[in-house]
Order: structure tokens, then C-alpha cells, then sequence
């Protein structure tokens, strides 16, 4: 889930009080009923606030663990991360279902619902083109990996063969370095295939997309050890589109010059990557 940003927030001072949490802002029609559990947890239950004649979907959280400081602390444990992200994201799904949606950042807030309302509609035309833009669309990610032979993925010793076990084979130095020189060649061509592989899926994608976004690679803390991320890239697709990406991914998979090659799709999601929200939600 892609949903990891927030947005400073200041302390309010009130123990008791609470602050405005925007989750979303959606089209003209109403979106929800949204469920009884959904949001934060603590804060009261979601309702709309009216932005000219669009929506934000909102919340009251209290402003004593959704200050500046309590955030910073919250957010950098990994599984209360975890949480936070998971509530907003399953809010801003369920608007989405209901409604086109502009999803914003994690932990956007402000002090009181007309500081929300005033930020948000200084913005109204370009959310009103964002909306315009992903209206009957959903978002698909699509990653691609190179899993490594076993030739690739043993690690090259530092020293010759000569220093092996007694009784097993002597190989000279320069059968060694070949071998090395092989291994290398055997990782560059694996890479370079595998970049080619991307660069397919990606143009098969695209003929059926109304935009596409590269995002950063994943490094190997992420992908695993066995496996190379090549590409990693968000499509904005027609709702009905799903099956049509799903028999385009299955051909890619069983066309030549992917055997080592993995693609790995997840979604519909609501269209994070095609809104830009951190850009809109204003200030407080």
C-alpha cells in the first residue's frame, strides 16, 4: 500500500479537543454510507463536508494524538503505521466505490472545518480536473522482477579455487577469472533481458491505460535477495478493464524472453498516483 506520506500537524493545545481529518474529496454525488467502524480509531464517525459542490469525506480526531509530536511518534513505529495507513486507506476505497476521488496524503489535518473547507477550495478547479480525469477509472500496479539463475545468485568467492578443500579439483587462476568474467556477462545479459521484458509490458499496458507513473524501485530489503525489481509503475485503467489487463499480463507471461521474468500485478486501488493530493490539500 502506497499511502505512507503525512502532513506536519501543529498542536492544538486542548487535551479534549479535536481536529479535522481529511481523508478524500470526491465528486458532485454523495459518496457512502460508509461502515459504522470505518476511520481512526478514537475519533468520531466520518461525515461530509461540503467544498463548493464537491465533497470531503472527514473525521474528527482527537488533537492530542494526531498533534505534531504524537504523530511523529506514532508513525515511526512500523506496525501503528501500519494501522493509521490501513484506516485511511480502507476510507478512501470505500468513497471511491461510491464516487470519483481525489485520495489525500495520510494525516492530512487541519484545526477546524472551515480552515479544511477554505484550503480545499482554493484548489476546487484542479480538483474538479482530477476528478474529471479519473472518473469511471481505477488504479493497477504492475511490478516487474528478474528472478536469478543459480548461477547469478551464488556469491563470487574473493580468493582462487587453489585455496579449496584438500582433494577437490585445482583450477588455475585463469579458469577462475573466466568463470567470473561468465558470471558477471550471465548477470548483465539476465539484467538487460529483463529490462526489455519491462519496457514490453509497459507498452502493452499503455495501449489500454488513460496514464501510467514510474515510482521509485524497490531494493532488496523489499523484492528478496533471488529476485531484481526492473520496473514498478501504477496504470490508470477503465473500471471494466480488469479482465482485459489479466489475459494481456498471461500472454506477456508465456511469450518467449520471459522465463525468467516475473510480473507481479495488485489491485484496482483508488487512483493515488493520478491525483496529486499532497498538491491540493492546501495548508492549514
Amino acid at each position: 500500500m502506497s499511502v505512507t506520506q503525512h502532513r506536519p500537524v501543529r498542536s492544538t493545545g486542548n487535551a479534549g479537543s479535536s481536529v479535522t481529518y481529511v481523508f478524500a474529496v470526491c465528486g458532485p454525488d454523495r459518496p457512502g454510507p460508509f461502515a459504522a467502524a470505518c476511520g481512526h480509531t478514537g475519533g468520531g464517525p466520518l461525515r461530509l463536508l461540503s467544498v463548493g459542490p464537491l465533497w470531503a469525506v472527514v473525521q474528527n480526531v482527537p488533537a492530542a494524538t494526531f498533534s505534531e509530536t504524537a504523530l511523529r511518534q506514532r508513525l515511526t513505529d512500523a506496525a501503528e503505521l501500519e494501522r493509521c495507513a490501513r484506516a485511511h486507506h480502507d476510507v478512501v476505497t470505500a468513497a471511491a466505490a461510491g464516487s470519483p476521488t481525489v485520495p489525500l496524503p495520510l494525516a492530512t489535518l487541519y484545526l477546524a472545518d472551515e480552515r479544511a473547507a477554505a484550503a480545499l477550495a482554493a484548489n476546487l478547479e484542479r480538483f474538479r480536473a482530477a476528478l474529471a480525469r479519473v472518473a469511471g477509472r481505477v488504479e493497477w500496479g504492475v511490478k516487474v522482477y528478474v528472478v536469478q539463475s543459480g548461477t547469478t545468485t551464488r556469491p563470487a568467492t574473493s580468493a582462487p579455487p587453489e585455496t579449496s578443500q584438500p582433494g577437490s579439483p585445482r583450477v588455475s587462476g585463469r579458469d577462475y577469472l573466466s568463470r567470473l568474467r561468465h558470471r558477471q556477462h550471465s548477470r548483465e545479459l539476465d539484467r538487460e533481458n529483463a529490462l526489455a521484458a519491462a519496457e514490453r509490458v509497459d507498452r502493452a499496458i499503455r495501449e489500454m491505460a488513460a496514464g501510467s507513473v514510474r515510482h521509485r524501485l524497490h531494493g532488496p530489503e523489499a523484492t528478496g535477495r533471488d529476485r531484481t525489481q526492473v520496473m514498478n509503475a501504477a496504470y490508470l485503467i477503465a473500471e471494466e478493464g480488469g479482465d482485459e489487463l489479466a489475459t494481456t499480463i498471461r500472454q506477456l507471461r508465456g511469450s518467449p524472453g520471459f522465463d525468467n521474468i516475473e510480473i507481479e500485478v495488485s489491485g484496482p486501488w483508488a487512483p493515488y498516483s493520478f491525483t496529486e493530493g499532497g498538491e491540493l490539500a492546501g495548508h492549514q
